[in-house]
């Protein structure tokens, strides 16, 4: 055997060791290195408002701290309207479950020629097999639901930490970053950050912007039809259908169809309308001119990159697809080098037409030559 065999052997097996325990580190803290992800997008978000702040003499501390408070009592609110209409809702269901049950019941029997009534039907429902097991599960799921709502409160907690923290010290942490590269990559990671700063705190405000007209949009159409809980709604819709990417726009339909057909049905049908055309009123004419300046991306590239975001990291991904994809097309774009446009690759113009008031007025100050004809 040669003499540097063993060596070779024990070399590879600590390589093979080495690699697995890292692999196992890895996955055993992937969800917090999710959680330091959002936090870092959440901090670049509010640091143009905390560096606004700081510029006008306040510590940055308080600043940042102050922008989180204002996070946490909108959030705090919105959740709390939200909670209170859904609560509201149910109860009304639940009262007006036997009327909604009767005019069913009438409904069948017309139609089938049947003699239900409703004890009957509530007798076979509450001795139900179906029920019974589901009643089972829940009182077993408790204690599943109540630790996944402890877990999902440690890590909100864990992400509004750190983001306290990247925002607080940003000046601090981009000085650290700057230490550890060469002087000719340091203003290339200063651009890359400041980027990343414009791009991120741009798509928030202007998806802000549009949560506003929209759920405005929505409250007028609610409040002319009626429909109860509107102020509510109209900021259920704002919301959900501008920070929730790709289907946030049909979950925050669903809310306020749902209720506009407890009041009439047609109602439904109105909201489902208008939902669509004002849909694609915001792809068309809202949004790119309020994304122009902050997040100038194709839609099918924020399309796909929301789907990319999507695959591999869930909805994590998809929150963060959109600002990570400007900020690399913006940083990448000054390394593309790019050329005039050639006559043969430039798009064919359309001849401008002359008025024909136009042509004669100019006929009369430049007549044709002799043998022209100046009525042609």
């Amino acid at each position: 055997m040669p003499r540097w065999l063993p060596r070779a052997m024990a070399l590879a097996l600590a390589l093979f060791a080495c690699f697995q325990l890292a692999s196992w580190a890895f996955h055993q803290l992937i969800g917090l290195l999710l959680n330091i992800l959002i936090a870092f997008f959440l901090a670049l978000a509010v640091e143009p408002a905390v560096d606004r702040m700081a510029a006008r003499g306040m510590r940055r501390g308080l600043a940042t701290g102050l922008v989180f408070l204002g996070v946490v009592i909108v959030s705090a609110g919105f959740f709390a309207l939200l909670g209170s209409m859904l609560a509201d809702q149910i109860s009304n269901m639940v009262d007006d479950f036997p009327s909604y049950l009767d005019s069913v019941i009438s409904w069948v029997n017309k139609t089938f020629n049947t003699s239900l009534n409703r004890v009957q039907v509530q007798d076979s429902l509450l001795h139900s097999d179906w029920l019974q097991k589901y009643v089972q599960n829940s009182a077993s799921g408790v204690l599943d639901v109540s630790a996944t709502v402890l877990g999902g409160l440690f890590r909100l907690l864990t992400v509004l930490l750190f983001s306290f923290y990247f925002a607080a010290d940003g000046p601090r942490l981009r000085r650290a970053l700057c230490s550890v590269l060469p002087p000719g990559r340091q203003a290339e990671a200063l651009r890359a950050w400041n980027l990343a700063v414009a791009k991120t705190g741009g798509y928030i405000y202007s998806r802000a912007l549009m949560a506003v007209i929209s759920g405005v949009a929505h409250y007028i159409l609610l409040e002319v039809l009626g429909v109860p809980y509107a102020p509510a709604l109209g900021i259920w819709v704002g919301f959900v259908s501008q920070f929730i990417p790709t289907i946030g726009t049909y979950l925050a339909g669903a809310l306020p169809m749902l209720i506009a057909f407890t009041v009439d049905p047609w109602y439904a049908v109105w909201v489902l309308g208008f939902v669509v055309v004002y849909q694609q009123f915001e792809n068309y004419v809202l949004q790119p001119r309020i994304t122009a300046k902050t997040v100038d991306i194709h839609p099918a590239v924020a399309f796909g990159s929301v789907v990319a975001g999507t695959a591999l990291l869930g909805a994590v991904g998809a929150l963060i697809a959109i600002p990570a994809t400007a900020t690399l097309q913006a940083f990448l774009g000054t390394y593309v080098k790019r050329y005039e446009i050639t006559d043969e690759a430039r798009l064919p113009e359309r001849p401008r037409r002359r008025p024909a008031g136009r042509v004669r007025r100019a006929l009369r100050r430049n007549p044709p030559p002799d043998g022209g004809d100046d009525e042609s």
